[in-house]
């Protein structure tokens, strides 16, 4: 039985490239290409692919974001979260999000087609070790407490990436929106808006919203071309 992969990438020329990769090894076929995050969701239901390969910078819905979501519809998709960003933390939140490997963009399609066959079988695979889940665990622990140690910081607050919601707010922060006009687009109270606000901040560790946007953005939690043009 092939290897049924779904490839999740808002560039056509990127998931064309993957898919031909991808297809060119026998035992595997791409089910699904989606340009976004909620029609990533929809074709997941659908097609229930063995291996995910999801962008973490992705419209509607980040890849954090679809990698929770995929693994609640779907527990034996192995997610595969690839970057063009070099932010050594998301590797960590990725993870904890229910990814089974990360890659930068750049990564050569022998190292991926290797990873789609080690995901496919229930390992990680962090850099060039493969692992099961109880050394996952215990791999994280340690490099979270390293992370920590460098940042200055606790190692708990590389735990909180940020909840649906928050980024749904931050998202409309970053294109101007006022308090009260995020109020008013999300029918959520003022003092709400403020709370998730408030959360952002500490959980980022920034003193205000311009922080915290910049913050997303270098990350690439959030695109520039989402957020132009209001």
């Amino acid at each position: 039985m092939k290897i049924k992969v779904m490839l999740v990438d808002d560039h056509p020329f990127y998931r064309q490239g993957l898919r031909y990769v991808i297809e060119a090894e026998e035992d595997m076929e791409v089910v699904a290409e989606a340009g976004d995050g909620k029609e990533a969701l929809k074709l997941a239901k659908q097609y229930k692919p063995s291996v995910a390969i999801v962008d973490i910078n992705l419209p509607s819905l980040d890849g954090l974001q679809v990698t929770r979501a995929l693994k609640v519809i779907n527990p034996d998709t192995g997610v595969i979260v690839i970057t063009a960003f070099d932010a050594e933390d998301q590797l960590f939140h990725a993870l904890r999000a229910g990814a089974a490997a990360y890659f930068y963009k750049d990564v050569s399609p022998e190292e991926m087609v290797r990873a789609i066959r080690m995901v496919a079988q229930g390992h990680y695979v962090i850099g060039d070790k493969v692992m099961g889940k109880p050394e996952v665990a215990s791999w994280l622990l340690k490099q979270f407490e390293r992370l920590a140690a460098e940042l200055g910081g606790e190692s708990d607050s590389l735990f909180k990436p940020l909840s649906p919601r928050e980024m749904e707010i931050l998202h409309y922060v970053a294109r101007g929106y006022s308090n009260k006009e995020i109020s008013y687009t999300l029918k959520i109270s003022e003092q709400t808006v403020k709370n998730h606000l408030s959360s952002i901040l500490r959980k980022l560790a920034v003193n205000d919203r311009t922080q915290a946007v910049l913050y997303a953005i270098r990350r690439g939690w959030i695109r520039l071309e989402d957020i132009r043009g209001r």
